[in-house]
């Protein structure tokens, strides 16, 4: 399925609601403003409406008042060097519906940037001007739940909850283990079908390709690695080394290094993934060549590892894939959040990747929130030898707080709800 296949319920202009894998999301007309000030989308692929080609120099200043979305974004159109306002809306007939033709304060508006296609070639402006429109939902990097589900996890990372221990701390060690094995399983399965999706847009090895350089762009530099992904194919890399300094002057006004660990920074995210490609030019394929243990989901972590001898196994894996770039706990996050949902969803590990459901349960922890790895140390699942850090109990603890998010949002605190999306 592609993510212009998408088909909005209308509701009031600022908010779409779209069915997602576990039922209706909400994707805000907010959200959409951040993927164009932080350019997550093929930037290369954008064009207006009528074929012109958009180069966004500077996306504008974002503006949370009154007016127009972003002021002084420098744009080229056709060519032809811009700048001006932009205006965002999720479909094109919001211009009209919010009375912008017939407000001055737009008459600087230079692009009508929308999610949905449009119908019409232009918008009417001020004045009757026919101002250019360019939709973003088929050049955007995911599905449109994988976006808003990402939105709702650092959103619910500025705001630590006590709900841990409130809610989950009265109930019984193995109770509160099931609850959070249950929210486990949904965002596994969720993180497999997005793998799909992208397995689908762009092939096995670009899905790879795609998914090992967003991650090691960590949270902050997900958007200019994808972008370095799509202008730089797998092939390209593997080639010859690529040059890191002319990579990162290619996103120079993109990177953002603030918050960010020397370990993080894009220079050296960059150099990694230069070397992996050179020490495993065919990494995509020894992935797929894994042979992946048959880990049952209800064993113990503890037993687990010591009847799979998993911290070796997963040295083999590593050296195999990466040979020597990546290592340690990022290495962790590259198999949970993308290689193994790649691997599900190519049909490996049974029907809907049973078998690796296990392996990914029972991984280890990688690059998650303090707050999440404390909580299960407080409720008594994970921090002793015989109940350590797993990657599926963290992920199902992050999952039951977005399912109490949703549900306050919803003004129903009674029982957990599907968050509707993994991050």
């Amino acid at each position: 399925m592609k993510p212009s296949s998408v088909e909005p319920t209308v509701l009031p202009s600022e908010v779409a609601e779209i069915q997602g894998l576990y039922g209706p999301f909400s994707f805000p007309e907010k959200l959409l403003q951040k993927l164009w000030l932080q350019r997550e989308f093929d930037t290369t692929a954008l064009r207006t409406a009528d074929g012109r080609r958009v180069e966004i120099v500077h996306p504008g200043r974002w503006n949370r008042l009154g007016g127009p979305d972003f002021h002084e974004a420098r744009l080229r159109i056709g060519g032809v060097e811009t700048i001006g306002d932009i205006e965002v809306h999720l479909r094109a007939t919001d211009w009209q519906a919010h009375g912008h033709a017939r407000d001055e304060a737009y008459a600087s508006v230079v692009l009508h940037v929308v999610l949905f296609p449009p119908g019409e070639l232009t918008t009417p402006g001020w004045g009757g001007r026919p101002l250019p429109i360019a939709a973003l939902l088929p050049l955007l990097h995911h599905d449109l739940e994988e976006y808003a589900a990402v939105e709702a996890v650092e959103t619910l990372a500025n705001r630590p909850s006590q709900r841990i221990l409130e809610r989950l701390g009265g109930l019984a060690p193995d109770a509160a283990d099931s609850v959070l094995r249950g929210q486990a399983r949904q965002r596994w399965e969720q993180k497999v079908h997005f793998a799909g999706l992208r397995r689908e847009r762009l092939g096995w090895e670009e899905a790879c390709h795609h998914a090992a350089l967003e991650i090691l762009g960590y949270r902050f530099n997900r958007a200019p690695m994808l972008q370095l992904a799509t202008t730089h194919p797998l092939p390209v890399w593997r080639s010859g080394p690529a040059s890191v300094e002319r990579l990162l002057a290619e996103q120079s006004d993109r990177w953002s290094l603030q918050g960010v660990r020397p370990a993080n920074h894009p220079r050296v995210r960059l150099a990694q993934y230069a070397q992996w490609t050179q020490a495993r030019p065919a990494w995509p394929s020894a992935l797929q060549a894994l042979e992946t243990p048959a880990v049952g989901a209800e064993a113990t972590t503890a037993a687990v590892r010591r009847l799979h001898r998993l911290v070796h196994w997963r040295e083999a894996a590593r050296e195999r894939v990466c040979g020597d770039a990546v290592g340690g706990t990022r290495f962790d996050t590259l198999m949970c959040d993308g290689l193994l949902p790649l691997l599900a969803a190519a049909g490996k590990g049974g029907e809907a990747g049973g078998d690796l459901f296990g392996l990914w349960y029972h991984w280890f922890p990688g690059d998650l929130p303090t707050y999440i790895l404390q909580g299960l140390r407080d409720l008594g699942l994970a921090g002793s030898r015989e109940r350590p850090s797993c990657h599926g109990l963290a992920q199902g603890l992050l999952g039951w707080l977005l399912a109490q998010e949703k549900a306050g949002a919803d003004a129903s605190c009674a029982t957990p709800v599907s968050p509707g999306r993994g991050a």
